[in-house]
């Protein structure tokens, strides 16, 4: 049963007041009226949206889910977090409801492990019909019998952008060779640069077409900020965010695995419980992390890019980009965590000198100017008392190389 538990954030809530933690509201209502009642879905999935509170589709589940119905491909490209999950979920098992359990009829390709948990997780009942997995991990499971598709009816690429960014399109096209035709192919991605068109060209048939955000954007709900600062005094500035009233709980973002370790020990260090998640943990570490941070366990959760796309946490307040990731692409997906399902949230970058240029061609893309900040009190000009992020190991690290290199010219 769903009593006592939050709603999934894929659908948008009728009416929802402010968030318990204060921090988010309810996007203002938009254009899009049409009521879940009049997408012509199955009762049974009618009953099951009217359980959870929800009665309002987000605009991608307005436009998507009536041409998904009609049996077509389809193309849609929208933001992250705009409820694209639901939308080819609901189709699918408007399709499969009143079918004959015991085979996998829907496959769905994800970018990631984490993701791949999520999806099951928006509506559980598609567990009965459906496999989800990341394009490698299946074809390691494609050698034993119960991963045999021969009755696959549809194939579902989520985040395709992002698939192809970390080059699974190899992976995309020999899991292909292993199954069925599908009678129906949904492609959704947050992004649409010409190579994924390329790509559609290639496996949908005569696609419905919905592109409610054809160029890079966050979602609307999300509040974006700049802060200026020099590379060392980046941890500095971000314990004392964190210390600040401003920000109450943050999804942070490195650029590598290292420094994703190495900043979650430095807010440990400095009192604020952290945990930190990317391609070199295991599994299980990954997924305790998420559950801990959803749970408010931990403050802080630091990330890689390479987990972005699987974090889904409801009401998360900020996100914050410790580097300025430099595909713009990246950013979009970044910032998607928070602001989702037509909620609010603030992403906040922090942006040394060496990383302006990146951060204005991040501008240029979104089509904005975003605004600078700077945080009353900081010690813009220190050079030493300050914690700065991964100083210490920095600094131990080049001291025992050039003993080393002293040892070997003796």
């Amino acid at each position: 049963g769903s009593e006592g538990r939050h709603p999934p954030p894929i659908l948008r809530p009728a009416c929802r007041a402010a968030a318990s933690r204060g921090a988010l509201r309810c996007a203002p209502e938009q254009d899009y009226t049409l009521a879940f009642a009049t997408l012509k879905l199955h009762p049974t999935l009618l009953r099951g949206v009217d359980r959870l509170g929800f009665v309002q589709p987000t605009p991608i589940q307005t436009e998507a889910i009536p041409a998904a119905l009609q049996g077509r491909d389809l193309l849609a490209c929208a933001a992250t977090g705009s409820g694209k999950t639901a939308a080819f979920l609901l189709p699918i098992l408007h399709q499969l409801v009143a079918r004959a359990r015991g085979v996998t009829r829907a496959l769905v390709l994800a970018p990631t492990r984490e993701l791949a948990l999520q999806l099951p997780d928006d509506l559980p009942g598609l567990a009965r019909f459906t496999i989800v997995a990341t394009p490698g991990r299946l074809l390691d499971h494609f050698q034993f019998d119960y991963a045999r598709l021969a009755a696959l009816e549809y194939l579902v690429l989520d985040e395709a952008d992002r698939m192809l960014d970390m080059g699974f399109l190899p992976d995309i096209r020999r899991v292909l060779r292993h199954v069925p035709r599908p009678r129906q192919t949904l492609f959704f991605s947050a992004t649409m640069p010409p190579q994924i068109e390329k790509l559609t060209h290639e496996i949908l048939d005569r696609p419905a077409k919905v592109s409610l955000q054809r160029n890079a954007a966050p979602a609307e709900g999300v509040a974006q900020a700049a802060w200026p600062v020099p590379a060392l005094l980046k941890g500095a500035l971000l314990v004392d965010l964190l210390r600040s009233e401003q920000v109450q709980e943050a999804l942070v973002f490195t650029r590598t695995k290292h420094r994703a370790n190495r900043l979650a020990k430095l807010l440990g260090r400095n009192g604020i419980s952290a945990e930190r998640i990317h391609g070199n943990r295991s599994q299980s570490q990954r997924t305790k992390a998420l559950a801990g941070f959803k749970r408010g366990d931990f403050r802080v959760l630091v990330a890689t890019d390479i987990a972005a796309r699987g974090i889904d946490v409801e009401r998360l307040s900020h996100v914050i980009n410790f580097d300025v990731p430099n595909v713009v692409e990246d950013y979009i997906h970044r910032v998607g965590r928070t602001g989702r399902a037509q909620a609010t949230g603030e992403a906040f970058t922090l942006v040394s000198p060496d990383e302006e240029g990146d951060f204005r061609r991040i501008e240029r893309a979104v089509g904005s100017t975003i605004d600078r900040r700077r945080l009353d009190g900081f010690a813009y000009g220190a050079t030493v008392a300050a914690p700065r992020e991964g100083s210490r190991g920095e600094r131990s690290g080049r001291s025992h190389r050039r003993r080393r290199r002293s040892g070997r010219r003796r």
